[in-house]
């Protein structure tokens, strides 16, 4: 072995011989670079792939295009040598996720400790078009749906739970309008009750006819069970074959009349106050 090779190559790794790593840059449309070898200068406006690999196309001031290749170091930005790549695809931003109901759906809801506050409705098809909708919000504020199996209830219902401060009853009725026997029994029950509803005489009518395939909701003599009548008229057989199809039509709240929306809405919004709020 010779003395030189016992030392080894003494410019390994010298200065003058190391080579510095030229940067990479991603070619965002817009920026300004310079081919090294022409000396043409100009914005990044587009890319070509071709046999002979990648491809930039430059834009000079006089909207002059040229291809260039994207080589090593063939590029200069503020005078000095980099690498363009092609920019990395970016991730599209996915919409917020949406309720049923149309607000903002929470991932990762845990359970929490239900409101004090109550909402009431007429009967279980009402309750179950509300929580088909208006389920996940409801879960988020921690509010309970039940039941009244019939607005006749109501007055011993609000004795035993006794309303107040914190504890308030929202009551969403079926065919509220002037003058009928619900807006009666739903009158005078003090500031911690709040009764909303529709005018529709059942919480069926209050899904838009389109949704279930129907030009409209038949008129169904007086006297006579609402539910049984439509049933007849549309050929749905029984009560409970027409429950099947009303409650699969219902998504989201586009399939609900507006009256119905907003009642739910305001109760939502009345027993969510601040518990010290005395109304």
């Amino acid at each position: 072995m010779s003395a030189g090779d016992a030392y080894g190559d003494i410019f390994s790794g010298h200065y003058r011989t190391r080579r510095t790593k030229t940067p990479t840059v991603s070619a965002e449309r817009g920026l300004v670079v310079e081919d090294a070898g022409t000396g043409f200068c100009g914005a990044v406006v587009g890319f070509e792939r071709t046999y002979d690999g990648d491809f930039v196309r430059l834009e000079d001031r006089a909207r002059r295009t040229r291809l260039f290749g994207m080589r090593e170091a063939a590029f200069l930005i503020d005078g000095k040598p980099v690498t363009l790549a092609r920019p990395k695809p970016k991730a599209a931003e996915s919409a917020p996720t949406r309720s049923a109901s149309g607000s903002t759906k929470v991932e990762g809801l845990r359970a929490r400790t239900a409101l004090a506050s109550r909402i009431w409705v007429e009967g279980v098809h009402d309750a179950a078009l509300v929580e088909r909708v208006w389920g996940h919000d409801l879960r988020v504020e921690g509010v309970v749906v039940e039941h009244l199996e019939g607005l006749d209830n109501l007055a011993d219902r609000l004795r035993e739970f006794r309303p107040g401060p914190g504890r308030r009853v929202g009551v969403l009725v079926d065919h509220l309008v002037i003058g009928a026997k619900e807006s009666h029994l739903t009158e005078g029950l003090g500031p911690h009750v709040l009764v909303t509803g529709h005018p529709f005489i059942d919480v069926w009518e209050a899904v838009r006819p389109s949704a279930v395939g129907i030009d409209a909701w038949p008129k169904i003599p007086r006297g006579e069970d609402w539910k049984t009548g439509v049933c007849r008229e549309l050929g749905w057989g029984t009560p409970r074959d027409g429950w099947r199809r009303v409650y699969s039509a219902v998504s989201g709240f586009r399939d609900l009349e507006a009256p119905l929306i907003g009642a739910v809405e305001q109760l939502i919004d009345f027993v969510t106050v601040d518990s010290e709020d005395s109304g």
